[in-house]
């Protein structure tokens, strides 16, 4: 379990602390609207109505108790940057702040943000590849191009060997379990592969069209 600070409860932020909760973590919330914290009370062990630019009311929370803080502030980036700065003044142990554009995360970072996220650009990211393929029931974003896909096993490796299949040289691309009644990782050279169940692959977008295309 980790201590959490959760800063602008928000959509963004609501959501991000339901799950904190559903994972069993302890999180404190801030914001300066008291309708929003009154919104996920039953979700918080601690809630602060306040304004966290402000160094007094900040130094007041004792950031450098919590493992990770983050800054969910979506609608005033002004606000958003002088938060990531002063929580990282006073000692905040891991900052992820939330961005909308490039050079907000360039800003974010350079002022003590150890990671940034785009709840946007990443949702927009996932909806497009998710449903404008057949194939692909769900997929998990990585870095440096690289994903996780659900995807349908193609009909022409049905009854073959993952081994026989060479896919890693083939098309650079990983099986890391295949989807019975339930996800079997336990898988070798010797799976075999079946037309109508869906697969785990690791691997970037590119690649893994290159399946579909020789499925046409």
């Amino acid at each position: 379990m980790k201590n959490c600070l959760v800063i602008g409860a928000g959509r963004f932020g609501r959501y991000t602390i339901r799950k904190l909760h559903e994972l069993g973590h302890q999180i404190m919330v801030i914001d300066r609207n008291e309708e929003r914290i009154e919104k996920i009370m039953n979700l918080v062990s601690d809630a602060r109505i306040g304004d966290s630019t402000n160094e007094e009311f900040m130094q007041s929370i004792g950031i450098n108790h919590f493992d990770l803080c983050i800054v969910a502030i979506g609608d005033d980036f002004l606000a958003s940057l002088e938060t990531v700065f002063l929580v990282n003044e006073l000692g905040a142990k891991k900052i992820v702040a939330r961005a909308t554009t490039g050079s907000q995360e360039k800003f974010l970072l350079r002022n003590g943000a150890h990671a940034v996220v785009y709840p946007e650009r990443q949702l927009g990211s996932w909806t497009a590849i998710r449903y404008s393929s057949d194939n692909i029931s769900n997929y998990i974003e990585l870095t440096d191009g690289y994903s996780i896909f659900e995807i349908a096993v193609p009909r022409h490796w049905d009854g073959k060997k993952i081994g026989e299949l060479d896919v890693r040289r083939k098309y650079h691309l990983n099986i890391l379990g295949i989807k019975e009644d339930i996800m079997n990782m336990n898988i070798s050279n010797d799976t075999v592969m079946h037309y109508g169940r869906n697969m785990l692959v690791l691997g970037k977008f590119d690649d893994v069209q290159k399946i579909f295309q020789i499925q046409r």
